[in-house]
C-alpha cells in the first residue's frame, strides 16, 4: 500500500524515536519505518544493559577492596543476577512492545521494514507483506544507526565470533574471553568479564587503549585493567584467528598465539550506505558518514542525525541532533549544532570522561595549545579514598584566548566530574574566572584547581 505523508523517519534510533515524536507532537503526519527494534541499540544492545553490567561490577571491586579499609569480605560472582536484569528490566527479553506504543502514542505511525530511498521524497519499504512506499511532502529523516564491523583478519569471518550484540545477550560468563580492540566498547566488556571471573586478553593494534584519547588516561586505565588481572597488548595486530568447534586461536603478529572460549570484536561499526539509497538524492554513497549542515541538512527535503553524521555515536548526540533537526523541519529558529563541548565517558573503572578537543587534536588545529595535569591520588580525596582512587585531570587550553578546549578524566566517577569542565568548555569560560571559583572540600573535583595551576607552571 502507497501513502503520502508529511515525514519519513528512516531509522528509529533513539534520535529517529524523539525526532518522529517531537514532529507528530506538533500536527504533522509522520511514519516511522524500523526494521529491527524500536530505540535502536542504546536500550538493548549497548548503554543501558551494558551500564547494569558495569554497576554490577562495580559493586564486586568495591566488596573486594574491603579487607583494605574496613573488614573482611568473601565475593563469589554470579552472573545470573545481571542477565535477569538485562532481560527482563532492561530489555524485556528484547522486546520493543512499550518503544512501539510510546511512538504511536505521540501519533506516529510505525512500518516494520527496511526503507531505503529511490526518489526525492520517496522512500520504499520491504516489509513481511511486500512492498510499499512511502512520500514525503515535508521531507526525510535519516537515522540508520551503524551495524559493528570486523577486520579482514584471516580466519575470522569464518568463526562464530561475538559482537555486543551477543555479549550482551549471554547467560553466563564465558571461562576465557579474548577481546579485538579497545575502545569503549572492548574496554567495557573486558573488565566486566575479567571482574566476573572470566580469563581476559585485550588486543589494541594501536600505540596504545582508548584509541585517540589522551595517553595519560590510556596509562591509568591500562595499569588498572593489569591489576583486574586482563592481559592487556598494545600495539598488536591480530594476524589469523581460527575456530576448532570448542575455542578461538588467534595468531598476533608478534609470533603469539592466544587462546579462548569466546572471541569479542569491537572495532568498529559502519552504515551501508548504498542500502539507505542515498544516491537517489545526491549524497555520496561510499562514504562513511553523511556531511550534514549545522541544523543538520544533508540534501533538499533531507536530514540526517545520529551516529551516520560523524559527530560521535553517542544516544545523547543523536537526541541533541533530533531537537534541531525537528525545529528545522517545523521552520522554526533555533540555535546551530555545536559540538565543541562534545562529551564522552568509557563506564570503566576509573572511569574516563572527556569533552572537547584532546592536546594532539588541538594542535593538530593549529591553537596555541597549553595543557596542565595533576593525579588524583595526589588529592585530599584520593588519599582519603586509597584504593581505586588512582587517576588524572587533564586540561587543555587555549593559550592566546585563555579558555579550556577540552578535558579529559580518569577517576572515581569520571563522568560526573567531567561535567563542571563541560560548562567551561561549552561557555568559554576564562581561566581567570575558573580559578577564582570555590570547589567543596574533600571532593575529587576539588583536583580541578589542581590542574589549573598547573597550566601556568
Amino acid at each position: 500500500m502507497d501513502a503520502e505523508v508529511d515525514v519519513v523517519v528512516l531509522g528509529l534510533g533513539p534520535g529517529g524515536e524523539d525526532v518522529a515524536g517531537r514532529l507528530a507532537t506538533a500536527g504533522l503526519d509522520v511514519v516511522g519505518v524500523e526494521s529491527r527494534l524500536v530505540g535502536g541499540e542504546c536500550p538493548y544492545y549497548a548503554c543501558v544493559p551494558t551500564k547494569m553490567m558495569v554497576r554490577a561490577t562495580d559493586a564486586l571491586a568495591e566488596a573486594r577492596r574491603v579487607p583494605d579499609l574496613g573488614g573482611s569480605t568473601e565475593v563469589t560472582p554470579d552472573w545470573s543476577p545481571v542477565h535477569r536484569r538485562i532481560r527482563d528490566e532492561a530489555t524485556t527479553d528484547w522486546d520493543d512492545t512499550a518503544a512501539a506504543e510510546r511512538l504511536t502514542g505521540n501519533g506516529a505511525r510505525l512500518v516494520r521494514g527496511v526503507g531505503r530511498i529511490t526518489a526525492p521524497g520517496e522512500v520504499a519499504v520491504r516489509t513481511a507483506d511486500g512492498e510499499q512506499v512511502l512520500r514525503a511532502r515535508r521531507g526525510i529523516v535519516l537515522n540508520p544507526g551503524t551495524e559493528p564491523t570486523a577486520p579482514p583478519v584471516d580466519g575470522l569471518a569464518d568463526t562464530p565470533y561475538w559482537t555486543n550484540r551477543e555479549a550482551v545477550r549471554t547467560d553466563r560468563a564465558p571461562e576465557s574471553l579474548l577481546v579485538l580492540g579497545a575502545g569503549p566498547v572492548g574496554l567495557e566488556f573486558a573488565q566486566v568479564f575479567a571482574r566476573f571471573g572470566s580469563r581476559v586478553a585485550l588486543v589494541e593494534r594501536g600505540e596504545h587503549i582508548l584509541g585517540s584519547g589522551e595517553p595519560e588516561a590510556a596509562e591509568v586505565l591500562a595499569a588498572a585493567l593489569r591489576a583486574d588481572g586482563i592481559d592487556v597488548r598494545e600495539g598488536a595486530s591480530a594476524e589469523r584467528v581460527d575456530h576448532d568447534g570448542e575455542g578461538f586461536r588467534m595468531q598476533l603478529d608478534d609470533g603469539t598465539e592466544l587462546t579462548a572460549q569466546h572471541l569479542l570484536v569491537a572495532t568498529g561499526r559502519r552504515t551501508d550506505l548504498a542500502a539507505l539509497g542515498v544516491g537517489a538524492v545526491g549524497i555520496d554513497e561510499s562514504g562513511a558518514t553523511i556531511p550534514v549542515d549545522e541544523h543538520l541538512r544533508a540534501a533538499d527535503g533531507v536530514w540526517a542525525i545520529g551516529d551516520v553524521t560523524g559527530h560521535g555515536a553517542f544516544t545523547h548526540v543523536s537526541v541533541y541532533q533530533s531537537a534541531i533537526a525537528a525545529a528545522d523541519i517545523l521552520g522554526r529558529g533555533t540555535e546551530p549544532a555545536d559540538y565543541r563541548a562534545m562529551p564522552a565517558v568509557t563506564f570503566t573503572d576509573p572511569e574516563v570522561a572527556t569533552v572537547g578537543l584532546t592536546e594532539s587534536l588541538a594542535a593538530a588545529r593549529g591553537l596555541p595549545v597549553r595543557t596542565g595535569t595533576t593525579r588524583l591520588e595526589d588529592s585530599p580525596r584520593g588519599w582519603i579514598h586509597q584504593v581505586g582512587g588512582e587517576g588524572v585531570i587533564k586540561l587543555v587550553a587555549d593559550a592566546d584566548r585563555g579558555v579550556l578546549v577540552g578535558a579529559t578524566v580518569a577517576g572515581p566517577r569520571g563522568g560526573e566530574i567531567v561535567g563542571a569542565l563541560a560548562v567551561a568548555v561549552h561557555a568559554e569560560v576564562p581561566l581567570a574566572r575558573l580559578r577564582g571559583m570555590i570547589l567543596a572540600y574533600p571532593t575529587f573535583h576539588r583536583a580541578i584547581s589542581s590542574a589549573l595551576a598547573d597550566l601556568d607552571a
